[in-house]
């Protein structure tokens, strides 16, 4: 049929002619439903014009079938049969089958959208075009009685290139739903039409996940940006941030001063509070370096990957760089760049546009060589070229054998090694459980802000029950979510411990006869899922550290040091007010204090189980800090402030310090600002820096257990194939420290003539202003537990 006969190319000038024929067209219907009892049938050049332009009469595109063409059925509800619907509705009214037409016509006119209200050229595109190609409904005319409006079965062909309306059963649709006229079927249509366009759209911009990297993005001599296919980097650390890369393996064309040096530019290195000392927070090039460049020696031949990159840590100074090349060499004289693999040239690498995110960036293609060079193109404006980085690089193996190879990271426990989300290490857990039930018990102490659960792992000849004369040790990791290396650690010891008892280890058999171990590996699992979705390279020094409601667990216990050293200044200690157990105070308690819920979950833990000992377990140093943490003196940034028992807490610290591996290595480096092998690699924390409201103080004031904070390495989060050689590191000194809870004065306090055993008794050491208590146990005996280095009064 022809589209374009009727006037179709001269819309205007016939619309009028068009408009009469419409209502001609709407009369017959009319007419035979009054009882003509005949169907009159449109000529045939009146089919090949309606097929064209019957939607701008408001009648279906399709309302009459062409020759030739099989009938379709509109997708949409159907138009009732007249002899099922009753009395015409028409503009709310409802018409009786016995008033005239002429009133009929009337308010169907005044009630009907106009037929041709100036349609868009657009419009009429798409009117046509369903007129031409949408699907026939055949139009059957009876008399009254006999169904009027027959749906013809539908087809399966449609328009080529356009969307198909979602189809339906029509004979399903309810009778109620259908108005009866056609120029609402036809509407109907068009919008079911227009709602899966939506759909797709919306599918199509669905939102997607961020990825932890930002891609790698090079430019072209026409300063195009060219994305990488995908940032997967496929290589580990080389060991900047972990220190296993030395500082002779760093070089660079200028540095401003010597704490600004090349040994500086490890990634996450924190600067000391004073600029310009020996420890500040990034390599630096001087001013005047028109071509600046920092250089790492990996020794061996390696395949590099990729960089991660930072800028300058200060509290003074912004510097962070803003692109760079990367050039690679064998001998350190020649040199090549990484390139494009589009056009062939060098390659420049988007850096930061902060001082501590890390930016991940790929090379376009791995290379493999000894030294790699970053060399800085562009900075920050009135700054200076200065970065913190870390290297991605896989070993590779010397076919010469003329160089020497590297130390050899592993462990010859067969542990699993990898970081464990919170799925995972429940997982773990459950594992270690079932390999070892009669000496392992798996409990919840509360739940974090998100609900995930505080798992701890309970170790003992008799899991779930305190035996007399058996001390209550714990070991907590993960109050700070970003620092995953306790986390691990725990859960590397629990399964050693399963391991060799029952391989029939004596010493881990002894350990688990005379005490009582307990291990919560993640203190803060929220932001230690934060911390893992962004992975061990690029979670930063920060993200992840707090909870979920953005508290510093750490800073969240009760300050009871404050109301004791007032007391002490007084003299009611202790005949008024006790020198232990100290009482929560009254603000603490209130339903509106700022308390975490796993801050307050691990006080009621520690009110159920009478621990006598514990460590807790943090990272990105290597030192050992003991009580108290907070200075005495107010608003003091440092001091040394020690316990009364100060000589034990020393001893605590040392035992760690001393059997750990990386603490006594000789010929590491600081960490960041401070070098603790000064002074055996363990500090009062207060006078490292104040620290209020820690867990450690309110432990040592509120129960009777010792604490003491271990910081396990310069990484907070090292990569996974580092944890063997941290497990090594640390492995001899976890087993150590338990040991220590056989230490000291142990015992049970009875009644002199009854020899039951007296709950709350005070027990009192000479010339320590520090008092320990007797608890009730299940047994109806009390128990003195603690660590008194002289003899009792």
């Amino acid at each position: 049929m022809s589209l374009a006969r009727g006037g179709c190319r001269r819309r205007d000038r016939h619309l009028a002619h068009r408009t009469d024929r419409c209502e001609r067209l709407r009369r017959r219907p009319r007419a035979a439903r009054r009882g003509a009892g005949r169907q009159p049938r449109p000529k045939k050049e009146q089919q090949g014009r309606l097929a064209g332009k019957g939607v701008s009469c408001g009648l279906a595109p399709a309302s009459v079938t062409a020759p030739g063409v099989r009938p379709l059925a509109l997708p949409g509800p159907p138009p009732t049969p007249l002899s099922e619907a009753g009395p015409r509705a028409v503009g709310g009214r409802r018409l009786q089958e016995g008033e005239g037409a002429a009133q009929r016509r009337q308010e169907e006119a005044t009630h009907r959208p106009p037929p041709a209200a100036a349609p868009t050229p657009a419009m009429w595109g798409l009117l046509l075009a369903l007129a031409a190609c949408a699907p026939a409904v055949g139009l059957g005319l009876g008399a009254s009685g006999a169904p009027g409006l027959g749906l013809a079965p539908s087809a399966t062909t449609e328009a080529a290139g356009s969307t198909p309306a979602p189809r339906s059963n029509l004979t399903q649709q309810p009778t109620d739903k259908a108005n009866g006229t056609l120029e609402q079927h036809v509407r109907i249509r068009v919008i079911k039409k227009k709602k899966v366009v939506v759909k797709k759209r919306k599918k199509l911009t669905r939102p997607r996940r961020p990825v932890t990297a930002r891609p790698l993005v090079t430019t072209s001599p026409a300063g195009t940006l060219a994305p990488p296919e995908k940032q997967e980097p496929g290589c580990p650390p080389l060991g900047l941030e972990s220190l296993r890369v030395s500082d002779s393996q760093l070089e660079a064309s200028s540095s401003q001063s010597f704490g600004l040096g090349p040994h500086r530019g490890r990634l996450n290195i924190q600067s000391g509070l004073e600029d310009g000392d020996l420890y500040d927070g990034a390599w630096c090039a001087e001013q005047q370096d028109t071509e600046p460049w920092l250089q790492v020696d990996a020794r061996t031949p390696s395949r590099f990957s990729g960089i991660v990159t930072q800028g300058r840590n200060s509290v003074w100074r912004y510097d962070w760089v803003t692109s760079y090349k990367v050039q690679f060499s064998n001998d350190s004289r020649t040199w090549w760049a990484s390139r494009n693999r589009s056009n062939g040239m060098d390659a420049v690498f988007p850096a930061n546009s902060d001082p501590e995110t890390p930016v991940l960036n790929l090379l376009p293609e791995p290379q493999v060589a000894r030294y790699i060079r970053l060399l800085p193109q562009t900075w920050l404006q009135e700054g200076s070229p200065c970065l913190r980085a870390e290297i991605l690089a896989c070993p590779v193996s010397d076919p010469n054998n003329l160089l020497p190879e590297g130390p050899a990271l592993g462990s010859a426990d067969p542990l699993d090694f990898r970081h464990h989300n919170y799925k995972a290490m429940r997982k773990l857990m459950k594992e270690v459980n079932e390999q070892c039930p009669n000496i392992t018990r798996i409990y919840s102490i509360g739940k974090s802000h998100q609900g995930l659960k505080l798992y701890v792992m309970e170790m003992s000849d008799q899991p779930g029950e305190h035996e007399l004369g058996e001390p209550e040790v714990r070991y907590v990791a993960g109050m700070h979510g970003n620092e995953a290396l306790g986390r691990e650690l725990l859960l590397l010891l629990m399964q050693f411990l399963c391991r060799e008892y029952l391989r029939g280890d004596p010493r881990v058999t002894r350990l688990l006869t005379e005490m009582r171990i307990h291990l919560l590996p993640s203190m803060n699992p929220d932001g230690y899922e934060t911390a893992y979705r962004r992975g061990s390279e690029l979670v930063g020094w920060a993200e992840g550290r707090w909870n979920y409601q953005g508290i510093d667990l750490n800073h969240n216990f009760a300050d009871l040091n404050t109301p004791l050293w007032e007391a002490e200044d007084d003299g009611l200690v202790p005949h008024t007010v006790p020198n232990h157990h100290l009482p929560l105070p009254t603000y603490y308690t209130l339903p509106n204090a700022t308390v975490a819920p796993e801050t307050r979950a691990v006080i009621d833990w520690m009110k159920r189980i009478p621990f006598v000992l514990s460590a807790n377990l943090h990272g990105g140093e290597l030192v050992v800090s003991y009580p108290f943490d907070m200075t005495r003196t107010p608003w003091a940034a440092r001091e040394l402030t020690p316990t009364a028992d100060d000589a034990v807490f020393r001893w605590l610290s040392t035992v760690y310090a001393g059997t750990n591996r990386a603490m006594q290595d000789t010929d590491r480096r600081p960490c960041h600002s401070q070098d603790f092998t000064l002074h055996g690699n363990v500090i009062n924390g207060a006078d490292w820096h104040t620290v209020p409201g820690s867990m450690n103080d309110f432990s040592y004031l509120h129960t009777n257990c010792f604490e003491v904070t271990v910081e396990l390495s310069c990484d907070k989060f090292p990569h996974e194939n580092e944890l063997p050689q941290e497990w090594e590191n640390n492995k001899e000194a976890l087993l150590t420290y338990l040991e220590q809870v056989r230490m000291g004065i142990a015992g049970v306090v009875r009644d002199k003539d009854t020899e039951l055993g007296i709950a709350d008794a005070v027990i009192a050491v000479d010339g320590i202003n520090h008092d320990v208590t007797t608890v009730r146990m299940p047994v109806r005996t009390s128990e003195c537990l603690g660590s008194m280095p002289s003899s009792s009064s």
